[in-house]
């Protein structure tokens, strides 16, 4: 795959309509040709805990961020026409498709890839697991900032390269 869309959402809570942070990375001929992060306001606008442990936002950091639908207008014109890969694809495009029901956007049926299950697919036993941190090690890339909405979907562009 030479052309595609590296998409990462992080939420706030247990709801998928909580994004609170994306990270999208364009490759276009096998090469990164753009990048584009920004935090979002989530609904419903709460933090769990234990969330916050695992990514390190809060309330405070999305306070003033804009909410989902000014965030899409900003990447939508990046990923048109290109699939989306995400690693844990499901993850990604349940939050996508409930932030677009929650906000009453039409979703454009966006085709989906999803590196997990290519990692599973191609490494099968050969890894301890299949957690982005450890196929992007596999597939020689050093993710510093787990977690980061966009170093994930960096990671996960590498992987898509690698083995998609």
């Amino acid at each position: 795959m030479k052309d595609f869309a590296a998409i990462d959402f992080e939420i706030a809570n247990p709801n998928h309509t909580s994004v609170c942070s994306v990270g999208v990375v364009v490759v276009r001929d096998g090469i990164v040709a753009d990048s584009y992060y920004s935090l979002i306001h989530p609904e419903p606008e709460w933090y769990l805990r234990r969330f916050t442990q695992i990514h390190g936002l809060t309330d405070e950091d999305t306070a003033d961020a804009p909410i989902f639908p000014d965030v899409w207008r900003e990447i939508e014109p990046l990923i048109e026409g290109l699939p989306l890969v995400a690693h844990n694809s499901p993850f990604d495009e349940g939050c996508l498709k409930a932030v677009f029901r929650m906000y009453g956007m039409d979703y454009p049926d966006y085709p989906f890839y999803c590196t997990c299950r290519a990692s599973r697919r191609v490494f099968g036993k050969e890894l301890p697991n299949h957690q982005l941190h450890t196929v992007a090690a596999r597939c020689g890339y050093n993710l510093t900032n787990h977690h980061h909405a966009l170093a994930d979907a960096e990671a996960c562009a590498w992987i898509a390269r690698e083995i998609l």
